[in-house]
């Protein structure tokens, strides 16, 4: 059933609206935590225990509406209700049920008081509508009813409608047992015949075929196979009810090597995007090799430049030192001029020697900077490579599968769940450090 619920105040006007007598029938059918007996008066009572706190919205609503077709009995009402109360954390706390009646169908509204007496605070409600969608898939499948469309959470995951980027996370991540379980009984929930139910699998990821045993069962892409009633959780009577004739299905073997014919398609296509993405960044990475080289020798220039405009100005300081004429004569006279010349030696050679530093240290910062980028481009290589690589040992595995006879599969299949349980089994005793 749909559940929709909201945190809210104004007590008496929410009273007001669920004694409406525009149904055909308004039932007060539980006031449980209040002093009062009447539903006005229990709603009043909460939003004066509120006043003691900060809280505002101190009431949470919830309206219950079960499938239009369906005749659904006050204990299933019940249950639902309890079943949000312990998921939203509101076990315990005082609550109205009110039922309604009109053109022939009943629906429910649940009310909760949200202040804790005890703590004097709101109970906090996260993620509420979540937990209700939660529940109320729940309900739909318990009670086999047909889930609206909305209701389905689960992702359109077959794997040959995979970006590489999909392929490659999905490959890291795997699926788990609840996942899996959880596909399964959506596309049941959504489905009301073979094609709908074959057809719900489809976007998932599985092919629906016919078992070994001549049970209805689903293929992955990987070969696995997945009985429809255990994963589903329906009784193997109902799966035969809905789905019917079963010689009209594949065997296990011809839907593993159609998914393989598939799958090799998709990893071709996945194999020219990595080498023209590996054409692609070699190509860009040429391109930066040249366009860095040209920088580092326009650097190079500017130093050169920058250098040979210090020199000149420097030596025409140097030279400015040594005067003429009657002035020189004299600094000759008394040793002034051996002094500034070899000053201006001592800074000549210092000049040389930074000059030099400033080119190496250039050269050096201009090395490291190319050596960052070559690694880099390496690495970008070498995932690519690796991507490569693991897509053609995808290429290989599903040739495999397309290729093995019907016993060949099951055998394969047999000695891989064995290798698994091998794998999983400790052997001999272990120390804890």
């Amino acid at each position: 059933m749909i559940l929709v619920g909201n945190q809210r105040g104004g007590a008496k006007n929410l009273a007001l609206h669920l004694l409406k007598e525009e149904n055909e029938r308004v039932e007060l059918h539980e006031l449980k935590g209040f002093c009062s007996d009447n539903l006005i008066g229990a709603l009043n009572e909460s939003y004066a225990i509120s006043r003691a706190t900060k809280c505002k919205q101190h009431l949470f609503s919830l309206s219950l509406n079960p499938p239009p077709q369906e005749q659904v009995s006050t204990e299933d009402f019940e249950h639902a209700i309890n079943r949000v109360e312990e998921k939203l954390g509101l076990a315990g706390q005082p609550r109205a049920i009110v039922f309604h009646t009109k053109e022939n169908r009943t629906h429910c509204h649940a009310v909760w008081s949200r202040i804790n007496l005890e703590e004097m605070k709101a109970v906090q409600l996260s993620f509420s509508k979540q937990k209700m969608q939660e529940v109320s898939r729940e309900l739909y499948l318990e009670h086999g009813w047909q889930m609206p469309r909305g209701l389905v959470n689960t992702k359109e995951t077959d794997p040959r409608n995979f970006t590489l980027a999909e392929w490659q996370q999905a490959k890291r991540l795997g699926k788990d047992a609840r996942e899996i379980k959880g596909q399964f009984q959506d596309a049941w929930a959504i489905s009301d015949s073979k094609a709908a139910f074959s057809h719900a699998l489809e976007e998932r990821g599985y092919k629906l075929a016919r078992g070994d045993r001549r049970g209805f069962v689903a293929v992955d892409h990987k070969g696995e196979v997945y009985p429809v009633s255990r994963w589903a959780g329906v009784k193997t009577k109902q799966v035969k009810d809905r789905l019917g004739d079963i010689q009209e299905l594949p065997s296990v073997a011809d839907a593993r090597t159609q998914f393989a014919q598939e799958m090799m398609q998709k990893i071709q296509e996945f194999q020219k995007q990595v080498e023209k993405e590996k054409k692609e960044k070699a190509r860009k990475s040429e391109e930066e090799q040249q366009r860095l080289a040209v920088q580092r020798q326009a650097k190079q220039e500017e130093l050169k430049k920058q250098q040979l405009e210090r020199q000149q100005e420097e030596t025409e300081q140097r030279k400015a030192r040594l005067r003429k004429g009657f002035l020189g004569l004299w600094d000759r006279i008394r040793g002034e001029n051996k002094r500034i010349e070899k000053q201006n030696r001592m800074e000549a050679l210092e000049k040389l020697a930074r000059e030099r530093l400033e080119k190496e240290t250039l050269l050096q910062y201009q090395l490291t900077e190319q050596k960052r980028q070559q690694e880099v481009q390496q690495r970008v290589q070498q995932k690519l490579d690796k991507e490569k690589q693991e897509l053609q040992q995808d290429t290989e595995h599903f040739q495999q599968m397309k290729s093995l006879s019907e016993e060949e599969q099951r055998k394969a299949f047999m000695e891989k769940r064995r290798s698994y349980a091998r794998k999983d089994r400790i052997r001999g005793p272990t120390i804890e450090r």
